[in-house]
């Protein structure tokens, strides 16, 4: 889309969320009057570390250096003072579990173990016990993690050398997901209007989402979307409608009092998200007759695919398990568009999924087409509708799913976007290849617990997403063919 700097800040997603990453590095001191050269490396290679988690962009609390049980329980006073979404422990050389378990205990927050020795191996002609113990964090590892077992708490370590990029790619992949577990411990979750009748799966009780992530959910009203759609002035509309002719491409069934309509909505609706302090939202309200409720919710999508684009997710059907999936693929930087089943193409092998509701317009493949509709397919009202396919290339299904017993279940499938035809009917469609047989995809998906909808993420997003359930204490499922 080429569009003018205003244009672009309207539907430009914000910088991925900044996580609060605790640092703490430490070993054994009684090695240090021993050796005096080896706490010098190792606070060079804690350095070191310190350095890559400064790259990241992410806040880092670095509480130091530890040596003993004493120094230890300071850096966990501090670090829990610093309520950070995840604690890097650097294991630099030996150091005791009593060292490390005041840590993970006091702040409460998901700890990562990481050991990185100082090289791919030792020169052993030239080791001494003083080179020798910069290489052995890995040796207090399998003590740590029977401790942290025994009392209750994850484990979750990365062994490596400190150059390592494929170790650091998986650290990284914690970092992230941290962002994910930040963003949703935070979060404040509209939802407004009712639930889809007949949609069993789509209810949800409030209360498990604040319990599981942290997150408030607040319960609005179409009236407080009403009022402020009232409020809307005819220059405020107008500006809107000149903003999305420059950001779709306007099929000829658009009519201008519906697109006035979607863009008068869509100014209301920036200022319930700001008025409410929103970071997503899940909506839905059937109607009677086209008053004016009917047509406030059928006037929904425009204005919540450019919110969407933005980074505040919304999602249509009063779905508030995908609005939760939706806001954490955006804080991966990754997308995430309001999605369900569509068909199945059997001489291609490819799902088509997608939705007739709001889009995330950052991961189109082009210019998206906005196109009136005279009805929406088992909805009540009429107006315009978001057309696109998500760009070409790798992606992830990722849906909140849930169980008898009430807990939540992070569900991703990796698949890939191909080209090919596509429904033009005003809905958001991808052709997406699972590696095999799309009736088998769907068998084994449904069996996840997923539900009706999740959200398309842009990329392969397996490693991160089961890492952030991992950070909330949630089980992890993943489809492959």
């Amino acid at each position: 889309m080429n569009l003018s700097p205003g244009s672009m800040a309207a539907v430009t997603a914000p910088i991925r969320h900044r996580a609060r990453i605790g640092l703490v590095s430490g070993g054994l001191g009684a090695y240090w009057p021993q050796f005096p050269g080896l706490l010098p490396q190792l606070r060079e290679s804690a350095a070191y570390v310190g350095q890559r988690f400064e790259e990241t962009g992410n806040d880092v609390v670095d509480a130091g250096f530890v040596s003993d049980a004493q120094d230890a329980a300071r850096a966990a006073e501090r670090l829990r003072q610093a309520d950070c979404d995840l604690i890097v422990l650097f294991v630099a050389t030996y150091l005791t579990s009593s060292m490390v378990l005041p840590i993970a205990q006091r702040s409460g927050t998901p700890v990562l173990v990481v050991d990185l020795q100082p090289t791919e191996a030792m020169d052993h002609a030239r080791t001494g016990t003083g080179e020798w113990l910069a290489y052995c964090g890995q040796c207090p590892v399998p003590e740590l993690a029977n401790v942290f077992r025994r009392a209750g708490i994850p484990f979750r370590s990365v062994s490596g050398y400190l150059r390592q990029e494929a170790a650091w790619d998986r650290i990284m992949s914690w970092v992230r997901a941290a962002a994910v577990r930040g963003r949703l411990r935070t979060a404040r979750h509209g939802l407004m209007g009712h639930l889809y009748p007949g949609m069993l799966d789509v209810s949800t009780d409030l209360t498990t989402v604040s319990a599981t992530f942290g997150s408030h959910v607040e319960v609005l009203e179409f009236d407080d979307l009403r009022e402020r759609v009232n409020a809307v002035t005819e220059r405020e509309t107008a500006d809107r409608v000149a903003l999305v002719r420059e950001v779709f491409e306007l099929d000829r069934s658009v009519h201008l009092p519906e697109l006035e309509w979607g863009a008068r909505v869509s100014v209301g609706l920036d200022r319930l998200v700001d008025d409410f302090a929103l970071d997503s939202l899940a909506y839905y309200h059937r109607g009677l007759a086209g008053e004016l409720h009917e047509r406030l919710g059928a006037g929904m999508i425009l204005g919540a695919s450019l919110l969407t684009a933005r980074g505040v997710p919304m999602a249509g059907e009063y779905e508030l398990r995908t609005s939760v999936a939706m806001l954490a693929a955006s804080a991966l930087g990754a997308g995430g568009s309001f999605t369900e089943i569509q068909a199945l193409n059997f001489f291609d092998n490819v799902v088509e999924m997608g939705h007739d509701g709001p889009a995330h317009l950052q991961i189109s493949a082009r210019q998206p087409l906005l196109r009136g509709l005279g009805v929406y397919h088992g909805k009540r009202g009429w107006g315009v509708s978001v057309e696109f396919d998500v760009r070409p290339g790798p992606v992830t299904a990722f849906g909140v799913g849930q169980d008898r017993d009430g807990s939540y279940v992070f569900v991703t499938s990796e698949g890939t976007v191909t080209e090919g035809p596509l429904l033009q009917i005003g809905n958001t469609t991808s052709r997406v290849d699972f590696g095999g047989d799309p009736g088998l995809w769907v068998d084994l998906w449904a069996a996840t617990g997923v539900g009706h909808h999740w959200a398309l993420c842009l990329g392969h997003r397996r490693a991160e997403l089961a890492a952030a359930a991992s950070l909330l204490g949630l089980e992890h499922r993943h489809v492959q063919l």
